[in-house]
C-alpha cells in the first residue's frame, strides 16, 4: 500500500498537468483525494492519461462514472473485489487508533472521535454489523460534520435496507463527495499559502 509523508504539506498539481505527470505523481495525486488504494491506481491511471480535465470537480465525476459503470457491469464477487477494496481503502469510522488516517480522515472525522464510550463501542457495533451484512465492503459516508448519532443513524438505515449492490453505488458517491471537499480544501490551502 502507498503512504504518504504524514510531515509534507499536501498539495494538488494544477489540473492541466494532470495527463502528462509520472505515475508516482499521480499515485499521490489520487491517494490525497480518496485514499491510497493500488486498485484504484489500476482503474484511474489510464483515465487520467487520456483525458484533459478542465477541474477537480470533473475529474472526481470522471472517476465516479466509471466507478458506477463498472459496479453496475460487474456480474460475480470475484470480479466485485477490486471495487471493494477501493471502497474499503476509506478507515472505518470512528476507529483511528487501530487504523492509519490520513491527515485529511483525521480531520473529516474529528468529530465522531467526541462523545461518551458507549457511543464510541455503538459505532464499533455498527460497524462489525455492517461487514456481516455486507461481505467485503466497508461503511463509506462522507461525513461533512455530522456527529456520530446522525451517522450511526444513516448505518442503520442502510444495513436495514440490506441492498448490497446499492451499497456499492453510494459507498462509490460518498467517496467522490468526500474527495470533491478535500479537493476544495486542498486548492484553497494552497491560494492561502500563495498570497501569504
Amino acid at each position: 500500500m502507498t503512504t504518504l509523508n504524514p510531515t509534507a504539506t499536501p498539495f494538488l498539481p494544477a489540473i492541466t498537468s494532470i495527463p502528462t505527470l509520472p505515475d508516482a505523481s499521480l499515485t499521490s495525486t489520487l491517494d490525497l483525494l480518496f485514499e491510497p488504494s493500488p486498485d484504484l491506481h489500476t482503474l484511474a491511471l489510464p483515465t487520467l492519461r487520456q483525458i484533459s480535465f478542465d477541474s477537480y470537480d470533473h475529474l472526481i465525476s470522471t472517476l465516479r462514472d466509471s466507478l458506477l459503470s463498472i459496479a453496475s457491469s460487474l456480474t460475480s464477487d470475484e470480479d466485485r473485489k477490486p471495487l471493494h477494496n477501493i471502497l474499503g481503502s476509506h478507515p472505518r469510522l470512528g476507529e483511528p487508533k487501530k487504523e492509519t488516517l490520513s491527515e485529511q480522515s483525521k480531520k473529516e472525522q474529528a468529530k465522531l472521535q467526541e462523545g461518551q464510550g458507549e457511543e464510541k463501542e455503538q459505532l464499533r457495533a455498527l460497524n462489525k454489523e455492517y461487514e456481516e451484512k455486507f461481505p467485503g465492503l466497508r461503511y463509506v459516508v462522507f461525513v461533512n460534520g455530522r456527529g456520530r448519532p446522525e451517522v450511526m443513524e444513516d448505518m442503520r438505515r442502510r444495513i436495514a435496507r440490506g441492498d448490497i449492490r446499492e451499497e456499492e453505488r453510494e459507498g462509490i458517491r460518498a467517496m467522490c463527495d468526500i474527495a470533491a471537499d478535500r479537493a476544495r480544501n486542498l486548492l484553497l490551502a494552497s491560494q492561502e499559502a500563495a498570497s501569504a
